[in-house]
């Protein structure tokens, strides 16, 4: 039996395979990002289709995410009796891990997606190997411009949900729950801190780069045939969802280690 046979039976060394490529090909988009010459109009086209299929869908999940969150803080805060701190808790809550988590579930499902399909079809009708063959580098042709795209406008989207999700969460605290505004600002100017919103646009950056590396690997990389090109759109928002889960949990565990909280 070859050695190659019996490491396919190894348990999970197909998992860790697909790993090391997909890390791999990250590398090779950082280094690409630096080289020239920029694919300025590819970038400009991706950003301007991605912000295009995300930022209705984004603007209509970011206010029930507010409100919901306002609801269910200020019904908690309530039977504790520390309702002068809803609105901190509910905006802290908004900016730090609703927003950023609704951005990348957008960015991913949406925008990647339509990057995994675009690449998919092209690899499948053979123009990444055209590419290649003439010496063209696909990765800094095609990738890398859809790749900041993506990072760019997971950045402007998580500063709209954060806006409207707040928002929301005023109204709903103030208006149907019965709170102050003065309470709801002055609790979160009290608690929150310049780092909370940083955070939040980090986490932005962090997730729409791995929705799209995610996307663009599994459209490099097709079981073959239309078939193919759609399992791959499939299994690169499942696996952008459950990547953007544990990193997101990483990223809080680091900031509320690193980032002291600040006392009212």
């Amino acid at each position: 039996m070859s050695s190659s046979a019996t490491t396919a039976k190894i348990p999970g060394i197909g998992m860790l395979r697909e790993t090391g490529k997909l890390f791999a090909l990250g590398l090779d988009i950082i280094r690409g990002i630096f080289q020239r010459p920029f694919q300025l109009r590819e970038f400009i086209q991706q950003s301007w289709f991605i912000a295009s299929v995300t930022i209705l869908p984004t603007a209509l999940v970011a206010i029930p995410f507010g409100a919901v969150i306002s609801l269910q803080f200020g019904s908690l805060a309530r039977q504790l009796g520390a309702q002068s701190y809803t609105g901190a808790g509910s905006v802290l809550a908004t900016v730090q891990q609703a927003a950023p988590l609704v951005t990348a579930l957008l960015v991913a499902g949406a925008g990647g997606s339509a990057i995994c399909a675009d690449i998919g079809s092209r690899t499948i009708r053979e123009e990444i190997d055209a590419m290649e063959v003439l010496g063209v580098s696909a990765v800094q042709r095609l990738i890398v411009p859809r790749v900041l795209a993506c990072m760019l406008v997971a950045m402007l989207l998580n500063g709209m949900v954060s806006v409207i999700g707040v928002l929301g969460g005023y109204f709903f605290n103030v208006v149907l729950q019965g709170g102050t505004p003065g309470a709801y600002l002055s609790s979160f100017s009290a608690l929150a801190q310049l780092p909370d919103l940083w955070v939040g646009e980090i986490k932005a950056l962090i997730f729409g780069f791995i929705a799209a590396i995610v996307a663009s690997y599994r459209g490099l990389n097709p079981a073959g045939g239309p078939k193919g090109v759609g399992d791959a759109v499939n299994q690169a928002v499942v696996i952008t969802f459950l990547l953007l889960f544990v990193v997101n949990f990483v990223i809080t565990l680091v900031y509320l280690q690193i980032v002291p909280p600040k006392l009212g």
